[in-house]
């Protein structure tokens, strides 16, 4: 800046600068910040930050350094330093797996989590391929009925009949999908809301023993003991979790029977494990939580038990590659898919202000509620009231099933770092790293929400290529 113009020493400059900022004032908060962002000396920079992101929504932005050093030798091949980037940070993934927070990092947890689910259907990523001769199923395991509810498609006939409360007791109506009143009791005074968010609470519980109970009974049916069946078969699972419109999580697994160190025993077939599967499914019955709030009896699955064995190579039935899909295409969902929230309930004034359905305020309160209860503290209700009572992880599977997601992401960024640098593996990386900030402001936003609708267009286009070019 010479001094001709300088705005503190040159009047002319000082009337330029004072009429510039009047003429920002005038502007909306978010065209200011364009303005700023455009004015940014590094804004290329910043750009390729966030592109390497893939638009992320939320991002964490760090600052540190690193130094790759060849080990043998003791030669320095790399400095890198955020010093010298945009703002002395740099922007990396947020990786949220729900799309309701980073559409762009949901993306990419989907497609990791199909392909940890592939791998463990027809192998690779560190699975041996005869994986897919092993007898093979897709199950869903569902809720039990805590109270009728509206249904998707012909909903429950319409009776004359009215419940003790004076409701109605069926409705007679063909619904849509995307209709509100899907989910939604009849009656809600007839509801069992407590045994519904007790039921979430418990669900990672009951599908421990739903494992437990089909070792059991692969034990009966292969005529071994108890104690002996681990050392015969091995059950290997992969499974997500769910939530149904009325609010209840059901699970989605994809369920292997394995061998000691590899295939299972001859006679140990696809149609033994089926039968084992819905008779220890149906055999679940577990205690409900000891509660003045609760009536007792025994938590349970539903009735509603789908079993689809999975053939090698197709066959007509349910592909590996649509499992995996399906599978794949939860994990970026939650508890919002029922109409609920994202994030955690600070208080009970929280919730009534919410913008949710009665049935879902209800739910929330419910949990909020009996999470205040001394008997009922381990479950952590009022933590997991956003949840509905659930606190298990969305995607769960056993240690033999595949490969892990930090294995997937371990060898994305070794394959990156490839690309860039050009070295073997044989260096050593030193660095150190401290967290600066997270997010975008309202300008940045919208630019790498245009980043990642690009990036996806460019996918789609590239995947249609690929399809045209197929025989």
């Amino acid at each position: 800046m010479t001094a001709s113009t300088n705005p503190y020493t040159d009047p002319t400059a000082r009337r330029a600068f004072l009429d510039r900022e009047a003429r920002l004032r005038q502007l909306p908060p978010t065209e200011r910040d364009f303005v700023r962002l455009g004015e940014m000396p590094d804004l290329s920079r910043w750009l390729e930050q966030i592109r390497a992101t893939g638009g992320c929504a939320e991002p964490v932005y760090l600052a540190g350094h690193t130094v790759t050093v060849d080990p043998d030798t003791g030669e320095v091949l790399r400095r890198y330093s955020t010093a010298t980037e945009p703002g002395g940070r740099l922007a990396v993934r947020c990786r949220n797996r729900r799309a309701s927070r980073c559409a762009p990092c949901s993306r990419e947890h989907s497609g990791d989590t199909f392909h940890l689910v592939r791998s463990g259907l027809v192998g690779g990523k560190g699975v041996p391929e005869t994986v897919r001769t092993h007898p093979r199923l897709f199950v869903t395991l569902t809720a039990p009925s805590f109270g009728s509810v509206h249904r998707a498609g012909d909903c429950h006939p319409a009776r004359r009949r009215r419940c003790e409360h004076g409701g109605r007791q069926g409705c007679g109506r063909t619904h849509l999908d995307a209709d509100p009143l899907v989910g939604q009791p009849f009656c809600a005074d007839c509801y069992d809301y407590p045994g519904h968010i007790l039921w979430n609470a418990m669900a990672p519980t009951l599908w421990k023993a739903f494992r437990d109970n089909l070792y059991h009974h692969l034990a009966g049916r292969l005529a071994v003991r108890r104690s002996e069946v681990r050392k015969l078969v091995r059950v290997s699972a992969a499974k997500v979790a769910e939530y149904q419109k009325r609010g209840a999580v059901h699970f989605h697994a994809v369920v292997r029977l394995d061998g000691p160190d590899g295939p299972p025993p001859p006679g140990v077939t696809g149609d033994l494990l089926l039968e084992a599967v819905r008779t220890a499914a149906a055999a679940v019955a577990l205690p409900g939580p000891d509660s003045v709030a609760y009536s007792g009896g025994r938590l349970s699955f539903g009735r509603q038990l789908d079993v689809h064995a999975l053939i090698n190579g197709g066959g007509g039935r349910i592909s590996d590659d649509a499992v995996a899909a399906y599978v794949a295409k939860y994990t970026s969902k939650s508890v919002e898919a029922a109409g609920a929230v994202d994030r955690r309930i600070e208080s009970l004034a929280e919730i009534q202000a919410l913008r949710v359905t009665p049935h879902v305020r209800t739910l929330i309160t419910t949990a909020w509620r009996l999470g205040g209860l001394p008997e009922l503290q381990h479950l952590r209700l009022r933590a997991w009231a956003h949840m509905l009572g659930y606190r298990g992880h969305c995607l769960t599977k056993t240690r033999d099933y595949s490969t892990t997601y930090g294995q997937l992401r371990a060898a994305r960024a070794e394959h990156a770092r490839g690309l860039d640098v050009g070295w073997d593996d044989e260096t050593v990386v030193e660095g150190a790293w401290r967290f600066v900030g997270t997010g975008h402001t309202p300008a940045e936003a919208l630019v790498a929400a245009g980043i990642a609708e690009d990036l996806a267009t460019n996918r789609e286009i590239v995947r249609a290529e690929q399809a045209g070019e197929r025989p």
